[in-house]
């Protein structure tokens, strides 16, 4: 019976139990092929490399005694088949209708009698298909899923499905067998390909060494944690409020990752840094279109950082804390905006925030439901927007014989904020999802329209410098 219970961590307590109809604690994620994919060719990856992790095959068990914690059971009834569904896109198939499916799945909740998760294959989206994946977020964190995610691809389009032998040695929280080398060659492959200037550009916080001797020092812990607290709550805007149970999502065209490294080669910063600020500026151009006073205003982002160290690497569970950006709103030029959002990162490199709220999602795991309820009404008015940033591959990828064309993810917006946005790199583009409330931001493309807009000024104004330091 033993090996049929897995204990719950306290952190992934804490997710599963911010579970709400209005607020799904899910990360989305979809695929974008240009061809059509065999539903039986996605069953056997699923069966073979994603059903080699014990955790996918178990359901949530919420005790009813007082005081005892959940914990994750082996779903005596698993079918493989319950996980996976087929589903076809209406004319035209567009990316609009792809959107609108995609946004219809966000706002369902799963089936928590079973493991949490589903992948939907979605046909008719032009000429090729979507895959789209929902996996709870007590499951793991976004790292750990790209990890299993990108184990499930492959490097050429006729690789063999070769299933994966049993290991029953390995621990129960990581990766077993083949499925761990597979990790370890993407990410390898990904280490010798990438640009340098990309890797790592992602990430807020990219010395995550430095953000844990930080937090291991008790006085910046005391300080970073006295200063959340005390923190004022973010001002009220449209973007923030009572949230409803129906979601929005969208995303962006391919944003090639050269005319990032133009500005910020020519205007000074990082990748993150020209992203964040496109973030930026197109929140202030929605604001602003719909007619709201963005005078003085800021508002902030908490920003996921991953916390894990060489030896969480190929494990699940959840290991990252949270840092909170406060966005220049206000500013009206994009130079200006670029200069203070990277004065206000580099400040955040130096902070203790992410180790800071790591343990509190702890306590809240350990605490009981009105100790929970307390912490998030704490947390809830002082950030507006989630925001987070992944470097993906950067070389095309295959998953079950057809090369993936894009990418794009959304993680669930703790603490009831009603606007996530991700960024994504892979293969030398750039993807942008936002997923928003639909009571709130019921045009969640505007949003992007901004973005584009922001960017394309910050591209006129580096060519402009570029040229004056070429005729120097």
């Amino acid at each position: 019976m033993a090996e049929n219970i897995e204990t719950m961590s306290p952190v992934d307590i804490a997710w599963l139990s911010m579970e709400e109809p209005t607020n799904q604690m899910m990360v989305n994620a979809v695929i974008v092929f240009d061809q059509p994919l065999e539903v039986e060719r996605v069953r056997q990856v699923l069966e073979f490399r994603w059903m080699r992790y014990a955790r996918f095959r178990r359901r949530v068990v919420k005790p009813s005694l007082p005081f005892r914690r959940p914990y994750w059971e082996t779903d005596p009834h698993f079918n493989l088949d319950l996980h996976l569904q087929h589903l076809a896109l209406p004319a035209p198939g567009d990316q609009e209708a792809l959107e609108d499916m995609v946004s219809d799945l966000m706002s369902m909740p799963l089936d928590f009698s079973r493991p949490p998760w589903k992948f939907y294959v979605i046909e008719n989206y032009g000429e090729g298909c979507a895959v789209m994946a929902r996996i709870h977020h007590s499951l793991a964190d976004g790292m750990a899923l790209v990890a299993v995610l990108l184990s499930m691809a492959d490097f050429q389009a006729d690789a063999p499905l070769v299933p994966v032998e049993n290991d029953d040695s390995v621990p129960e929280n990581e990766f077993p067998g083949v499925l761990a080398r597979r990790v370890s060659n993407t990410v390898d492959l990904f280490r010798r390909t990438a640009d340098r200037a990309v890797q790592g550009a992602f990430s807020v916080l990219q010395d995550t060494e430095k953000v844990r001797e930080i937090g291991e020092q008790g006085a910046g812990m005391g300080l970073a944690a006295t200063r959340l607290l005390a923190r004022s709550a973010d001002p009220h805007t449209r973007l923030k409020g009572k949230l409803g149970v129906i979601k929005r999502a969208a995303w962006s065209r391919a944003i090639p990752l050269g005319d990032i490294k133009l500005v910020k080669n020519n205007l000074g910063g990082t990748v993150n840094d020209v992203l964040v600020t496109a973030v930026t500026g197109g929140l202030r151009r929605y604001l602003v279109g719909k007619g709201d006073d963005v005078a003085d205003l800021e508002i902030r982002a908490a920003i996921p950082v991953n916390l894990r160290t060489e030896a969480d690497n190929g494990k699940l569970g959840n290991k990252f804390g949270l840092v909170f950006l406060t966005l220049p709103i206000a500013l009206e030029g994009p130079l200006m905006r670029l200069t203070e959002v990277r004065r206000r990162m580099e400040e955040l490199k130096r902070s203790a925030e992410a180790p800071v709220t790591l343990g509190i999602l702890g306590m809240m795991g350990l605490g009981t439901d009105a100790f929970r309820e307390f912490v998030v009404r704490i947390l809830e008015p002082k950030a507006t927007i989630v925001l987070t940033n992944v470097a993906g591959p950067p070389i095309k990828l295959y998953l079950a014989g057809q090369q993936i064309r894009e990418m794009m993810f959304w993680v669930p917006q703790a603490g009831r904020l009603g606007v996530g946005i991700s960024i994504l790199s892979y293969a030398g583009n750039v993807y942008l999802g936002i997923a928003t409330d639909a009571d709130l931001v019921p045009d969640p493309k505007l949003i992007i329209e901004g973005v584009y807009e922001e960017l394309a000024q910050m591209k006129v104004i580096a060519r402009a410098v570029q040229l004056g330091n070429e005729q120097r």
